[in-house]
């Protein structure tokens, strides 16, 4: 009983702080603080101190501001627009052509940013007008860009893989590889539904698939299009780690950049490069609270607690994976993404370690569990993005969302029944 009432407590607490709108770090932070101050687990400052920066100092999380910082380069670059034209030759030409180039230019786009927010916010603006100007309805627009901007942190490169791998401590290369497979189930399931709504709302083709225009577009984002093949290439050629990859995407966008693109002014630079900072810095906070919060949660031994009550309930591993997505779907309506990766990945991990669950598996799971809860209301981070973009009310955005949960939630589904959806990969190429 003692036990369950201070599992409610960490819970209750965080839950409490977030619900009246007190930052993600500061409600980490606090109820870090308030459970020390009031519960039998010991308040020690220097231990305090150095949890929270051990937590921040990892070779693989310097991945994070190189890829941040790669994807805001590109956007300042237009490489947006590029890759939107290409993708726009094409897909454009079928039937409701515009709903498939968005989600299209994400699944492309998304490896360049690795966040859901940076799609939404980036190419997300830009998909939402260009189906506005060619006579979409506003609610399928900003439909289809929320539901295909979080195909982004599933498909490689991806922030919270990122961070999922430092703290379960497995292979990234592996967790990105992972990715692939149900990062494009989840994009054929939207196209499927944009078809569907196509034909019965009676949205036009685009223009008759052109070989100039495909060449011309292609030609134009070629240079683009090899930071996601630079990238994967790389660490599954064991040239380099994770971490290496996001130094030379950088350098290698700044680079074409000079070359192939309109380079950026010294100020345009310096702007993207002091945006960069300020997220990294936002996103290291996060986890270095968060490391606070999930080292008490172990030294309170609730992982172990966790584990016992799942294991009562079933041991089957598909069951249990069942179980932990229902939890992590709640976690992920009221807490943003890192912070609920780094608190929930060690109260987990003992859970799955004592079932066949793959610590990979269980990762990609995650992960897109996550991403769905950040397109669910109240919290959902990808709902007030696209309210910020496009202007249109929350409601409205809710409401025409529906739908898109359907092939997200299957995508979902087949990767919890079916762990080759994201095994197989990994195994063929000998990564898992």
């Amino acid at each position: 009983m003692a036990d369950i009432t201070l599992l409610s407590l960490f819970v209750g607490i965080l839950l409490g702080l977030y619900l009246l709108e007190v930052p993600v770090v500061y409600a980490l932070g606090l109820t870090s603080l308030i459970l020390m101050l009031t519960t039998s687990i010991p308040f020690e400052p220097l231990l305090v101190a150095q949890t929270m920066v051990s937590g921040s100092n990892s070779f693989v999380l310097l991945a994070i501001p190189l890829f941040l910082q790669t994807g805001l380069l590109m956007n300042a670059l237009g490489l947006t627009d590029v890759i939107f034209d290409f993708a726009k030759a094409i897909v454009g030409p079928i039937r409701g052509g515009l709903a498939h180039v968005n989600i299209v230019a994400s699944i492309i786009f998304s490896g360049m940013t690795g966040t859901a927010a940076a799609d939404a916010a980036g190419l997300g603006a830009i998909e939402y007008q260009a189906m506005r100007d060619e006579g979409y309805e506003e609610g399928f627009s900003v439909a289809v860009t929320g539901s295909s901007s979080i195909i982004g942190p599933i498909i490689p490169p991806s922030v919270p893989l990122i961070i999922y791998g430092v703290i379960a401590q497995v292979s990234i290369g592996t967790l990105f590889i992972a990715g692939l497979i149900p990062g494009l189930i989840m994009g054929l399931g939207l196209m499927v539904l944009c078809t569907v709504y196509a034909h019965r709302r009676g949205y036009e083709r685009g223009d008759w698939w052109s070989p100039g225009k495909i060449a011309k577009t292609g030609y134009r984002a070629l240079p683009a299009l090899g930071t996601p093949i630079l990238i994967i290439g790389g660490i599954l050629g064991g040239l380099f780690t994770a971490t290496e990859a996001g130094a030379i995407a950088l350098f290698y966008t700044i680079l074409i950049g000079t070359v192939f693109y309109d380079a950026l002014s010294l100020e345009e630079l310096i702007d993207s490069f002091e945006d960069g900072m300020t997220r990294t810095a936002s996103l290291t906070f996060i986890v270095a609270a968060a490391a606070l919060y999930g080292f008490l949660i172990r030294r309170a031994q609730l992982p172990e607690v966790l584990a016992n009550a799942v294991t009562t309930v079933s041991t089957d591993p598909m069951v249990i994976l069942l179980l932990i997505a229902g939890v992590l779907f709640v976690v992920g309506l009221m807490l943003e993404t890192i912070a609920a990766i780094t608190i929930l990945t060690p109260v987990f991990l003992p859970v799955i370690e004592q079932t066949a669950i793959s610590p990979i598996h269980f990762g990609v799971v995650m992960i897109i569990t996550l991403m769905i809860g950040l397109l669910t209301p109240p919290f959902g981070v990808i709902l007030f993005v696209l309210n910020a973009v496009t202007g249109v009310s929350l409601e409205r955005i809710t409401r025409n969302m529906l739908p898109f949960y359907v092939p997200l939630l299957v995508a979902l589904i087949l990767a919890i029944i079916f762990p080759d959806v994201v095994m197989w990969l990994p195994r063929t190429m000998g990564l898992a």
